[in-house]
């Protein structure tokens, strides 16, 4: 971990790797990151960076590989996958959060784009599987219950590496 961190850093900095920050432009170059639709919203959930730039300390990067080791728990992976979910930070999965979830589970691309009426139909029923509390949102518990009975979420950690 500490060799990858370091090799994503400008050769001035890698003396000083510990007080570092790497620009997420670095780390959408990982593998595990560029093909991933999620890329902006994992960098986004596990920087510390107070100015939400999406940059890594060395210990944002340490958690996030945490996170996605096949030894974290499916309680940790799935609490960060809500929060990689969470596209605007309000604690809460609303249509909102869903249908972007949607768009980038399916692609931007117009052949790939599902209809306002499939898109209604999908999000209805995502609520109404785990909306336990019918307010209209996914809560953490509401999504971690879910989450809970998916064996492939278990298995695969929810994001792909």
């Amino acid at each position: 971990a500490y060799k990858r961190f370091s090799e994503l850093l400008p050769k001035e900095e890698r003396g000083n790797v510990c007080s570092a920050r790497v620009p997420k432009s670095q780390l959408l170059t990982l593998p595990e990151l560029r093909a991933n639709p999620f890329q902006h919203q994992i960098c986004r959930v596990f920087s510390t960076s107070d100015n939400d730039d999406g940059s890594m300390s060395f210990e944002d990067f340490l958690d996030m590989l945490s996170v996605f080791s096949d030894s974290a728990t499916c309680d940790i992976k799935s609490h960060y996958a809500f929060h990689i979910f969470d596209f605007d930070g309000d604690g809460i999965l609303d249509r909102k959060d869903l249908e972007k979830l949607v768009n980038c589970l399916t692609g931007q691309g117009e052949e790939s784009r599902l209809s306002d009426a499939e898109m209604e139909q999908l999000i209805q029923n995502i609520l109404e599987e785990s909306d336990i509390d019918k307010d209209g949102t996914i809560n953490l518990p509401e999504f971690q219950h879910v989450v809970s009975r998916s064996p492939d979420f278990a298995r695969y950690g929810g994001l792909q590496r």
